[in-house]
């Protein structure tokens, strides 16, 4: 920031441009998924934490993706809801840009830890003889420390080439958060090289890192094709599936979002989109991993066991 051109300290979060009742209703329905979301992700990061069974390298690795979502929810939901409640109230601009930047940063990680987590299904199914050696503990803390590092650096340069531009007016921002795109819509000049980062960001850690995962993919199929039992093709299938389901959801929205094409007819569609990865994807995440994973209900179930024994 900089300049006499400057003159905007805050932002009016526009949100869901709906009539009362119908906010009234989505309130109700995001607050419950927003419940939901910590509860769920709570529970696996307990479980986790709590029993001995689920000291692996694929459940540390969830642990990490468990609070990813956390915060992708608490960084965003609570002042949607707060503007669905009542008139849109304003956000400071260093609290607009920390949004950003948290936002970024847990994008980008949570796209890395992906990655990893399709790594380590690789191993598994494909090298299981070598899956200690090779997923070590002193490896699975590097790739972790690796993922939050890169997603604070790059979000870090995000941030710091919207840092100089000069916002002088409108104040709206046409989302119901701080939203890159969003806010860059507002700057008064020439955003073309802060879209052009954003866009060649979007490409190197979405669209790189899910090209390899259908690799990896691809490299787990054969392998599990080749599995003469079928009880033991189910076992490694049922290992990876919840864990392409997340894939799937995450990168599905991300890359529709970020690098599909930018008409101006779809930039309202494309708006609501970032709530798969604020609120449903959070959501969803703790039931497809319990649901399709019989070491995790089997952990929630020794615990509640445990809690209800006399």
């Amino acid at each position: 920031m900089g300049g006499n051109e400057t003159s905007v300290t805050e932002f009016i979060l526009l949100g869901f441009p709906l009539g009362p009742r119908t906010k009234l209703l989505l309130f109700g329905l995001f607050s419950l998924f927003y419940a939901f979301t910590l509860l769920g992700n709570g529970v696996i990061l307990g479980l986790i934490c709590l029993d001995r069974r689920l000291h692996t390298p694929m459940y540390f690795f969830l642990s990490h993706l468990a609070f990813v979502d956390i915060a992708y929810a608490c960084n965003t939901v609570p002042q949607m809801l707060a503007n669905l409640l009542s008139p849109a109230q304003p956000i400071s601009f260093a609290g607009c840009l920390t949004q950003t930047f948290l936002f970024l940063n847990f994008a980008i990680t949570e796209c890395i830890l992906l990655v990893v987590m399709s790594y380590d299904c690789y191993v598994a199914i494909c090298r299981p003889l070598w899956y200690s050696a090779i997923m070590n503990w002193r490896v699975c803390t590097i790739l972790v420390g690796t993922s939050w590092t890169l997603g604070v650096f790059l979000a870090l340069v995000h941030l710091g080439l919207l840092l100089p531009l000069p916002f002088c007016g409108p104040q709206t921002v046409n989302h119901f958060f701080c939203e890159i795109i969003a806010v860059l819509k507002l700057a008064c000049t020439d955003t073309r090289i802060n879209e052009l980062v954003v866009l060649a960001g979007a490409v190197s850690v979405l669209v790189g890192p899910f090209s390899s995962i259908v690799t990896s993919y691809l490299q787990i199929l054969r392998a599990i094709l080749r599995i003469q039992s079928g009880e033991g093709r189910q076992k490694a299938f049922s290992t990876c599936s919840s864990h392409l389901c997340v894939v799937g959801l995450f990168y599905g929205t991300a890359i529709v979002t970020y690098v599909g094409p930018q008409h101006k007819n779809s930039r309202e569609l494309k708006k609501y989109l970032p709530l798969f990865h604020s609120l449903f994807n959070p959501m969803l995440n703790p039931l497809i991993y319990s649901l399709r994973n019989k070491e995790v209900k089997g952990a929630l179930k020794r615990m509640l066991l445990k809690e209800g024994a006399p």
